[in-house]
């Protein structure tokens, strides 16, 4: 669809902006004449806000899909698993989370009824004596809400993770790392000078293949080097793998020439929900950078954005400093930086399996040639 912003008319705009008012982000009052004004602009932030999008005040393809999904409630349709169209939305978290907390493996609550929550649910469904035909319908809904909770002391799901990352070992040997380089194809993302963030991304994510592979990970790349996809595209990739984690590469730009530095991402919601794994490792990754590039600390933050998402696995998205900044920019254009970067993220994924007795400080751990 069209990006709708702040000025723009049409049936679409009232479309959001019923959406909006049906969420109890904006009154129902003023003309409703289908113009995005400074009211929708307002709501429309606060709903980015929460659900751990990027705040712009723009409806893209991936917040008018956060606004679609946001209208369902548990009980207002028939959820079942088909695969050519899978079932998207609120009501299907709810089910997600309330299956965990039942002890039924969903898988992480990502609002997308795949196979694994149907597998859960039919799980559910024999226990309870149901028909086991993996529909949440009424009578499944009905047993679903006399049950009490099983599972007690924390997320169930996020504790698989961090259960998952315990028992695989320290050794990186036979681990599989999708490695993600942002945009490509006939998208090159950020700009500037004649150099692209795609191909700086495909640049920095090939040195990092080849220091996965030296240290035994098996490592995949989501595309090549003049390739691109989209990123439920590339979940669907990385989920095809099985593989343990999944790191993607971009460089960031901003319309002010001030703004630099590093910033990581994990999935999470603005309701605390996280990838407990996730979380760990963009800060592992991100403090490696920050040690050993010395660029501007901008955080880790967590985001609901698809690639973060939809991954069965841990997924971070790492933003390597701005091209919009002379300076990132000179130590981009590097090979030497795009080396040590590289270097830094291989450290963080060694570090996630250490035990905590044995993990070094941080920048200061050299894996072996």
């Amino acid at each position: 669809m069209l990006l709708l912003h702040r000025g723009d008319t049409g049936p679409a705009v009232s479309e959001v902006r019923g959406a909006l008012i049906s969420l109890g982000l904006l009154d129902d009052s003023g003309s409703g004449n289908g113009t995005y004004d400074h009211k929708i602009d307002l709501a429309v932030r606060a709903f980015q806000q929460d659900r751990g999008l990027t705040v712009d005040g723009v409806v893209g393809a991936e917040t008018y899909r956060a606004i679609s999904s946001a209208r369902w409630r548990l009980g207002d349709r028939v959820l079942s698993f088909t695969a050519a169209n899978p079932i998207v939305g609120d009501d299907v978290s709810v089910l997600q989370e309330r299956l965990l907390e039942l002890g039924y493996d969903a898988g992480r609550p990502d609002g997308l009824f795949g196979d694994r929550t149907a597998e859960a649910l039919r799980g559910f469904q024999r226990d309870y004596g149901l028909r086991a035909d993996g529909t949440c319908g009424p009578e499944t809904l009905r047993g679903l809400r006399q049950l009490g909770r099983k599972v007690i002391g924390g997320r169930p799901q996020l504790l698989r993770e961090t259960t998952t990352v315990a028992n695989s070992g320290p050794a990186l040997v036979g681990k599989r790392v999708i490695i993600d380089p942002g945009h490509g194809g006939d998208d090159p993302g950020a700009r500037y000078d004649g150099l692209t963030e795609a191909e700086l991304a495909w640049d920095l994510a090939t040195r990092l293949e080849g220091r996965l592979g030296a240290a035994g990970v098996t490592a995949y790349l989501t595309r090549g080097r003049s390739s691109g996809l989209t990123d439920d595209e590339r979940a669907r990739f990385a989920n095809t793998t099985g593989a343990d984690l999944v790191v993607s590469l971009h460089i960031d730009a901003s319309t002010s020439p001030q703004a630099q530095g590093v910033a990581t991402y994990h999935f999470g919601t603005g309701s605390g929900l996280t990838s407990t794994v996730g979380e760990q490792l963009a800060g592992l990754v991100h403090r490696e950078v920050v040690a050993r590039t010395g660029l501007l600390d901008c955080r880790t933050h967590a985001k609901t954005w698809e690639l973060l998402r939809l991954t069965a696995m841990p997924a971070i998205r790492l933003e390597v400093g701005h091209l919009s900044h002379p300076g990132d920019r000179a130590r981009l254009t590097d090979p030497a930086f795009r080396d040590t970067v590289a270097e830094a993220v291989l450290v963080a994924v060694q570090r996630l399996y250490l035990p905590a007795e044995v993990d070094p400080p941080t920048g200061t751990f050299t894996m072996p040639v």
